[in-house]
């Protein structure tokens, strides 16, 4: 059976910003620019402060996955629900600094920098920058497969999180962390079926030693079925 991976939110492609867009150092908002030393952010903190970021870790996270099902007829329906691990976070913390920076423009800042959204657009992914952004919707009622076996349903986002520090003329550094995450998707496997590209923090690997048996060779590493084979 062949093994599907799928994007399924918006979020995987740069999505424009609605209602928030550039506007003035009095707004609310930001306007973002590639600078030399970072990315500038003209909001209501400071005309041309520029971000500096360290410790960016972008990775593939395993969010939900479900029992192991077996199929034995094609175009049936699976019925396991995906039981929810992980929940992803869109939050800024500031570890110091006399001013406060606004969460948004620190989260829109960080979408440039790992390539969420190009420097020169007029807004960047509204999702991402939200800190009360939902948490994907794990109820996906109504997946049919095209084969036969024991199959595992599970899902992902890409998560993103980094150090920042935030310079604006004079003043004093403000310093913090940000996460947020930039796409969500899910994916089908088989567990007597090995998984094409298998590495080690991959979700469907993840999910695979979840829910098949172990020894199963969709638990196997790429690097580990190999020298199976």
């Amino acid at each position: 059976m062949k093994i599907k991976e799928t994007l399924l939110s918006a979020c995987a492609v740069v999505v424009v910003l609605a209602g928030a867009g550039a506007c003035s150092s009095g707004g609310g908002g930001a306007t973002v620019e590639a600078g030399p030393t970072g990315v500038k952010v003209a909001d209501a903190v400071c005309e041309g402060g520029v971000y500096s970021w360290f410790n960016v870790d972008k990775r593939e996270v395993l969010t939900g996955v479900s029992e192991k099902e077996k199929v034995d007829r094609k175009g049936a329906g699976l019925t396991h629900a995906l039981t929810r691990l992980h929940t992803p976070r869109t939050a800024v913390t500031f570890e110091k600094g006399s001013r406060a920076v606004g969460a948004k423009a620190a989260l829109r800042a960080l979408a440039v920098h790992v390539g969420v959204a190009e420097a020169d657009d007029d807004g960047v992914s509204t999702a991402f920058a939200d800190v009360h952004r939902p948490a994907q919707n794990l109820d996906d009622a109504g997946t049919t497969i095209d084969g036969v076996g024991t199959v595992v349903r599970y899902a992902w986002v890409e998560q993103v999180t980094a150090d920042f520090r935030y310079a604006c003329g004079d003043g004093k550094p403000v310093t913090g962390r940000a996460t947020g995450w930039a796409v969500d998707g899910s994916g089908l496997l088989e567990c007597s079926t090995p998984i094409e590209d298998a590495k080690e923090g991959k979700p469907a690997l993840a999910a695979a030693r979840f829910s098949c048996d172990p020894g199963a060779p969709a638990t196997k590493a790429e690097a580990e079925a190999k020298v199976k084979a």
